[in-house]
């Protein structure tokens, strides 16, 4: 199961998997019935979650929902530690994560806009270098594992902040090597393979190191780097969702 995902990731465009991936998913999760983890997005339970990713880690994806293990801690996040559920808010949601888009439609508090520059998942086609918004037009914006694909990281989180309005709040996360000081580069890194190797993807443009925050406030954010699940949830939590153990929720103000 995990080769065969990972085969499909490398060689289906992500566009076509957005629009049929969940098809799959939902006939295979008949195979992970069982009590062993719990989704927090759409709360099934299955005896663990399906393989993802190129390298193909274990217990990640829900068969039912399409959420992974960072999609599973930030709603957890947005439950236990924002406004998200409670007030009136008006929402940007970069590149919309398959998971989260039915429910967030569905909640009477949020006016919901979806955008990305080619999934079509998304109502708005936009280039996030240049958001086609106003200023201090949304309360809340959400966007990752988005900034390692962009030409310029600091011009599209300075975008994001552009558009929010002051006191509003942003989501903003990326793959992260936490074993390097600052983030790495290097363009003459051409061959696949060898970017796959170098930044985890042959897609991705950089690799973030600890400094991430520090680029997001380049963007203008003030940042609060909330080791939530390391400080705040309980092994048992960290267990039954399938999280990930040392993610940094990068809380980004204006």
């Amino acid at each position: 199961m995990k080769e065969i995902i990972s085969w499909v990731l490398r060689h289906v465009p992500r566009k076509y998997l957005q629009l049929v991936s969940h098809f799959g998913a939902r006939a295979l999760s008949i195979l992970y019935l069982g009590k062993g983890v719990k989704c927090s997005v759409c709360g099934s339970e299955f005896r663990k979650f399906l393989p993802y990713g190129r390298s193909g880690r274990d217990n990640a994806l829900c068969p039912h929902c399409l959420s992974l293990e960072r999609h599973r801690l930030m709603y957890l996040y947005l439950q236990r530690k924002t406004n998200f559920f409670k007030d009136n808010l008006k929402l940007l949601h970069v590149a919309p994560e398959y998971c989260f888009i039915d429910r967030f439609e569905r909640m009477k508090n949020l006016d919901y806009i979806t955008a990305d520059i080619e999934s079509p998942l998304a109502k708005v086609k936009m280039d996030i270098h240049q958001i086609p918004f106003p200023d201090n037009t949304f309360d809340v914006t959400f966007c990752n594992h988005v900034m390692e694909h962009v030409d310029d990281d600091i011009k599209a989180m300075s975008e994001l902040y552009r558009v929010l309005k002051p006191g509003g709040w942003a989501i903003i996360q990326s793959p992260q090597d936490l074993s390097k000081a600052t983030t790495y580069e290097d363009a003459s890194i051409t061959d696949p393979k060898e970017r796959e190797k170098h930044f985890w993807q042959d897609d991705h443009l950089r690799l973030f190191g600890r400094d991430y925050g520090k680029r997001l406030e380049k963007g203008g954010f003030k940042v609060t780097e909330d080791r939530f699940v390391m400080d705040q949830l309980t092994p048992q939590e960290v267990k039954l969702f399938a999280l990930p153990a040392n993610e940094i929720i990068y809380f980004c103000q204006k």
